[in-house]
């Protein structure tokens, strides 16, 4: 067994995750402490504006250190937090901050420097999770599958996993290999609507949409996107899916609309599914909007609950993800099946950095 520590930037660029996990990469053998480091304004404005460009020009290279010397922090952080050193921990997964996703054209861009936070922080990293499998032809997400279902080892099945990140996706966990892509938007386009309409980061607990009134006309536009037609294996982009349909809304209607594109972009994809779920366990932050997740009891017709409720953390689960998949790479093992990326065979992937004096 190996303690791993996990870090994730989401697509949501709300700050870095960090947890702790031991592991073999098979079994999860415990579940450790986890914190959440937030980003000032000024840098979630400064990775906002490398969304969709080239990191290695401009203000990139700086950027990529900064976001790197800031997962640094929150290592050390969670280890002082709980009374542990650098030796104790045997890997870090540095999963970094996509800025770019698009493996249509063979391209996953995460920013961050992992031989930089290996001298940082004095632990072995292993980073660059999604590149080997968008060269194999992957999609090169969703990742956290094989976490999903070592997570889920003793629940009734078939049930469903929903991560409402930036980017929704899922993982159908029943009999045999997990099935897994992204249903659609998250909490991107309503939370880059609040601050467009409002100036605030986010719909907390979902109130605005609660109280807007959904146009069915826009909403039935925007489920018209050949994506939600696309068989998977499939992947997005933060940035597929623009704010253009609803610009013409007040605030709450947007809002109210917004989230019921990402609930019944949800419902769509089971159809995909080999067998309907009986549960549905959500993470991600858009479990706390109470607006969406009614729309989501509304829209699948099955028990829908945080995943609080199987006694999972989901403010953890991503960055504890991440972890799982170092140890795995670590041993060799798979990170990514031909049913969760679409990679023609299973395969490992990331790079491990070396610590000094490990």
């Amino acid at each position: 067994m190996l303690k791993a520590l996990g870090l994730m930037s989401g697509t949501s660029l709300d700050g870095i995750d960090a947890a702790l996990v031991r592991s073999d990469g098979e079994r999860i053998d415990s579940l450790g402490p986890a914190l959440t480091v937030p980003y000032p304004e000024a840098f979630r404005d400064s990775l906002r504006a490398l969304l969709g460009n080239d990191p290695e020009v401009g203000d990139g290279p700086a950027v990529a250190e900064d976001l790197t010397r800031r997962h640094g922090e929150a290592v050390s952080e969670l280890l002082a937090a709980n009374g542990l050193r650098a030796a104790d921990i045997d890997v870090v997964g540095f999963h970094g901050h996509t800025v770019r996703h698009d493996p249509a054209k063979g391209i996953t861009t995460q920013i961050g420097d992992g031989a930089l936070l290996a001298e940082i922080t004095g632990i072995p990293v292993v980073d660059d999770f999604r590149g080997r499998d968008v060269a194999a032809g992957g999609e090169g997400a969703p990742l956290a599958p094989l976490f999903h279902v070592a997570l889920a080892a003793g629940l009734e099945k078939p049930l469903a996993v929903l991560n409402l990140g930036g980017v929704a996706n899922l993982t159908w966990i029943g009999d045999g290999d997990p099935t897994a892509f992204d249903t659609g938007p998250g909490n991107a386009l309503i939370d880059d609507w609040m601050r467009r309409t409002t100036g605030q980061a986010m719909d907390d607990g979902g109130r605005l949409a609660a109280s807007g009134r959904v146009d069915a006309e826009i909403l039935a536009a925007l489920l018209d996107h050949p994506y939600f037609q696309r068989p998977p294996p499939k992947s997005l982009d933060r940035d597929d899916f623009t704010l253009d349909a609803v610009a013409g809304l007040a605030p709450a209607d947007g809002a109210a609309t917004l989230v019921q594109f990402t609930a019944g972009a949800v419902a769509r994809a089971r159809e995909f599914l080999p067998q309907p779920p009986g549960r549905w366990l959500v993470g991600g932050g858009g479990r706390h909007n109470d607006a969406l997740m009614a729309a989501l009891v509304a829209a699948l017709g099955v028990p829908v609950e945080p995943v609080e409720a199987a006694g999972w953390r989901g403010d953890a689960l991503e960055a504890q993800a991440f972890a799982f998949l170092a140890v795995r790479s670590v041993h060799g093992l798979a990170l990514s099946l031909p049913t969760t990326t679409g990679v023609p065979r299973p395969v490992t992937g990331g790079t491990l950095h070396k610590a000094p004096g490990r």
